[in-house]
């Protein structure tokens, strides 16, 4: 026990030093929790899709949805806290280096791109997710589906590769919550340096 709580120690520190301090930036210490907690319910929720039985957290596009929200919403609220008045900047485009003439048709056109910006983070996080955790599952499905359609002798190659996919699967669930957790990072630390 004391050997496995050394080795999370490790990967936690880690994670805090070398990933999502640099990307979230200085002042941002209070954002490492929550993506700590994204990597690791990301991380496990997917292993239990690997045992038999077992069904991934992030193949449902529920889960994926809801924790995408949930980021959304840590974003914008960091953003907030940061920038104070500044955080309508984020919203409203409107270049400071430009005559009035150039800045209206500009700030109408990129608003909405901006606004649009804000909103396609959270899909392609959720997208992202989904569709890697569930394309594993598929290819095993149809490999397993071989032995039905063309009988018991596809098993010496459908098992085989199936059991390989499932190898590569263990790796795809942390690849996949580092990526998203990084994501998250990277999120909240452009929105709190907005205004530089």
């Amino acid at each position: 026990v004391a050997k496995l709580a050394a080795a999370l120690e490790g990967v936690v520190l880690y994670l805090r030093n070398e990933v999502y301090m640099p990307v979230i930036g200085h002042g941002g210490e209070k954002y490492i929790p929550f993506c700590l907690t994204l990597f690791f319910f990301i991380a496990i929720a997917n292993l239990l899709g690997l045992v038999p039985y077992g069904s991934a957290a992030a193949g449902h596009i529920a889960v994926t949805a809801t924790l995408a929200v949930i980021t959304f919403i840590v974003v914008e609220v960091a953003g907030m806290k940061a920038l104070g008045k500044g955080y309508l900047g984020t919203i409203v485009y409107w270049p400071h280096d430009m005559p009035v003439a150039m800045k209206l048709p500009l700030t109408l056109v990129m608003t909405p791109v901006e606004l649009i910006g804000k909103f396609t983070k959270p899909f392609a996080l959720t997208i992202r997710l989904f569709a890697n955790m569930i394309a594993g599952h598929v290819i095993i499905l149809a490999l397993i589906g071989l032995i039905f359609m063309f009988g018991a002798l596809a098993a010496l190659a459908a098992i085989p590769m199936a059991l390989f996919i499932m190898f590569l699967e263990l790796l795809v669930v942390f690849i996949q919550a580092f990526i998203f957790s990084l994501l998250a990072g990277v999120f909240i630390g452009q929105i709190r340096a907005a205004h530089h």
